[in-house]
């Protein structure tokens, strides 16, 4: 989460700087088809690679908020706000992550309902892609 963070900061700079960065929305769809399939196929990477990974998708979101930005918003502020955001976003998701988890182990299902989840999230990002959502 904080790779993330950090490196969308990057993206956001970029997109309020008017650099161009090719196929942004294509990029935060295969976001969460990548993610959503890591999850629900269990891969277990080495720690550079999913940094890395990581940090490609988070130029295509942060681009796109700061591409977004409205005229009148204070640069510093708004980047605040969307990295805030989305950090708390990802202790959100951490911590449902984390109940799932749970909620499975308690039910002898834990690993079955995390990687369920992680193919719906999967089958989302097919659907942005497609342009279905």
């Amino acid at each position: 989460p904080t790779t993330f963070v950090l490196v969308m900061a990057f993206g956001g700079a970029l997109g309020a700087a008017g650099i161009n960065v090719p196929f942004v929305e294509t990029g935060i769809a295969l976001s969460v088809v990548v993610l959503g399939a890591v999850v629900a196929l269990n891969v277990k990477a080495p720690l550079a690679a999913a940094v890395g990974l990581i940090g490609l998708f988070a130029i295509f979101h942060g681009h796109a908020h700061g591409a977004e930005m409205p005229e009148n918003a204070a640069g510093v502020a708004y980047a605040a706000g969307f990295m805030i955001a989305t950090a708390l976003l990802h202790v959100a998701g951490l911590a449902l992550g984390y109940l799932i988890g749970r909620a499975g182990e308690r039910q002898g299902r834990g690993i079955f309902v995390t990687r369920t989840a992680g193919g719906i999230a999967a089958v989302a990002g097919v659907g942005l892609l497609a342009g279905l959502i």
